[in-house]
């Protein structure tokens, strides 16, 4: 255990950030998932910014890799071209 007060401060501050990653991260594939099962070239169409926003901001933030996000964005905006 940890026995500076920063230290103590410090394992608090990254539990918390972990559920925030891990929350957003979770929202996120969740979000790739609807859009992935989605049929209706509208409906992709209006998700697909969403997704790809919720990505750059979860790469900007370092939770994912940034050329991870790039690949995915990639993937799912052929992806939503081929419905229409």
């Amino acid at each position: 255990m940890a026995n500076h007060k920063s230290a103590i401060k410090r394992i608090r501050a990254n539990a918390a950030k972990r559920l925030r990653n891990r929350y957003q991260a979770k929202t996120t594939r969740n979000a790739i998932k609807k859009l992935r099962n989605t049929t209706s070239a509208e409906e992709a169409k209006a998700l697909l910014p969403r997704v790809v926003s919720m990505l750059d901001r979860l790469a900007k933030k370092n939770v994912i890799h940034k050329k991870k996000a790039s690949n995915n964005k990639s993937k799912l905006t052929k992806f939503v071209n081929k419905l229409a």
